[in-house]
């Protein structure tokens, strides 16, 4: 395959990824929306679980429309569909249209996380799809990690975080031209898919404990998130604007770890490599329940970020070596599993709210975490 052919098709996809980065602003805006509407942990969990709601309810549907439309339309379809959200929020911010937001933003949100991953399959693939995927995560974070401080900039000196949508905006078409005008060889897909194809999938052990796994790791990814300003302002004090920078920490680590993973993950075994990701994150978490300084709630929060960095593109590469006949349906099938974004926000704002404590959310993510051990035990490497 041409070499330039290649970079110029990586490159293009890795500007959606960092477009899904910055239009995935799901942490600050839960954020910003509590302190702004004076809501309740259980009622911001509520709104979470709505927009994770469709992971459950679209990803299956997207795979089959990607089937008909291909990978490259889905992923330009998503952008559109997120800048919608956006747009809605920046006409007018009452709390129906963020319950609008928030659906709208979930919906894309879903239809790219399907597209992505097998759009790049196309052009890497092997062992290295792990490598690859996880470099489009590393690009991914470097988009989480400029929105909480550019979310506070506009804050302070525009007057709203909401103020910047149209810089978001803005790039995000700049992204959806250079896919277009960039071609990319889609492997062509004969049959089509349902429900029951994709969800028997299921029957496979293997799929079956990397779907609970994908559920256990986004609910730790977001529940993050979300948890760490609340964290950052129950233990210290403080204003929301400056608590986000937490969620700045997270993703500043997260796309460390990415990073470190797409350079080390086409040399090392996977199954190490994971094991030692869930040793730093199990340090990181036993040490949210303790750290009461600003420079050690960052240091705990980073050390979850970096071993939590790598998860997605382990389990998913996983997958698609053990059914490489199957990539649409178990893309469709894995981002189904992005539902955990939904559970855990929603079960942590009930806990929270009950031990009137963020402890009670980091018990409910210490849950997951121990299931995520389990996962490496029971999976055996491709």
């Amino acid at each position: 395959m041409n070499k330039k052919y290649v970079a110029l098709s990586i490159a293009s996809v890795m500007s959606a990824f960092f477009a899904m980065g910055i239009l995935d602003i799901i942490g600050i805006a839960t954020n910003y929306v509590k302190v702004d509407f004076q809501l309740s942990d259980t009622f911001v969990g509520i709104l979470s679980f709505m927009l994770f709601l469709s992971f459950l309810l679209f990803s299956v549907p997207t795979g089959a429309l990607m089937n008909k439309i291909g990978q490259k339309k889905t992923v330009m379809l998503s952008i559109l569909v997120m800048c919608a959200a956006l747009s809605c929020l920046l006409i007018s911010y009452t709390l129906p249209s963020v319950v609008v937001f928030f659906l709208i933003l979930g919906v894309g949100i879903t239809l790219i996380q399907v597209g992505l991953s097998p759009l790049l399959a196309n052009i890497v693939s092997g062992k290295s799809l792990a490598s690859a995927l996880t470099f489009g995560q590393f690009v991914k974070a470097l988009g989480s990690f400029l929105i909480p401080i550019l979310g506070a900039w506009a804050s302070f000196y525009l007057g709203s975080w909401r103020y910047l949508f149209p810089f978001l905006i803005a790039y995000s078409i700049l992204s959806i031209l250079i896919l277009h005008f960039t071609p990319i060889h889609e492997q062509k897909v004969s049959k089509s898919m349902s429900m029951k194809a994709a969800f028997s999938l299921l029957g496979h052990r293997v799929i079956l404990l990397s779907f609970l796994s994908m559920l256990c790791h986004v609910g730790l990814d977001v529940g993050m998130n979300i948890a760490s300003p609340k964290l950052m302002v129950e233990r210290v004090g403080g204003s929301i604007e400056v608590a986000t920078y937490a969620n700045s920490v997270y993703f500043l680590f997260r796309t460390v770890g990415c990073f470190l993973g797409s350079l080390v993950l086409s040399k090392v075994s996977h199954k190490v490599f994971y094991n030692v990701s869930m040793l730093i994150i199990i340090l990181g978490a036993v040490g949210l329940f303790f750290a009461d300084n600003v420079y050690t709630l960052y240091l705990c929060i980073g050390l979850v970020a970096i071993g939590n960095s790598n998860v997605y593109p382990i389990i998913v590469s996983r997958c698609m070596l053990y059914l490489p006949d199957n990539k649409n349906e178990v893309s469709a099938l894995m981002v189904t599993g992005l539902f955990g974004g939904a559970i855990f926000p929603l079960i942590m704002g009930i806990a929270s709210d009950a031990m009137n404590t963020q402890v009670g959310g980091l018990i409910v993510l210490s849950l997951g975490i121990l299931y995520m051990m389990f996962w490496s035990v029971r999976v055996k490497e491709q």
